[in-house]
């Protein structure tokens, strides 16, 4: 199951995920998560911890990018594993989010 935490950090939220973003995760993200990041002026989805990305995860990052963008707010995505990225290349998810904000993939460790 997703978990997340916020930290707050000094021009922007960090938001640590934990878990697989799946169709369980969605549900979280959607009640939980997206109301609060509608009150920031910037945000950064920390994906340390998130080893699976199924296509409703990947709808939820794609809708969650683009209703923040239209509130002006910014967003990045960082500490993406590689296994995650290649899924994110695949889907050309760079050219729809926009290339600023996907940060380049964190090698396994191992």
């Amino acid at each position: 199951m997703l978990k997340f935490s916020l930290v707050e950090e000094e021009i922007y939220l960090n938001v640590l995920l934990d878990g697989d973003l799946d169709i369980e995760g969605t549900e979280i993200i959607d009640d939980d998560l997206t109301p609060k990041l509608l009150k920031l002026k910037s945000v950064n989805l920390d994906f340390t911890s998130v080893p699976f990305v199924d296509s409703t995860g990947m709808g939820l990052l794609i809708s969650l990018v683009q209703k923040l963008k239209e509130q002006n707010i910014g967003i990045t995505i960082s500490n993406v594993s590689e296994e995650v990225h290649e899924i994110f290349e695949l889907l050309q998810l760079s050219e729809i989010l926009g290339g600023e904000v996907l940060g380049k993939p964190t090698p396994s460790k191992g």
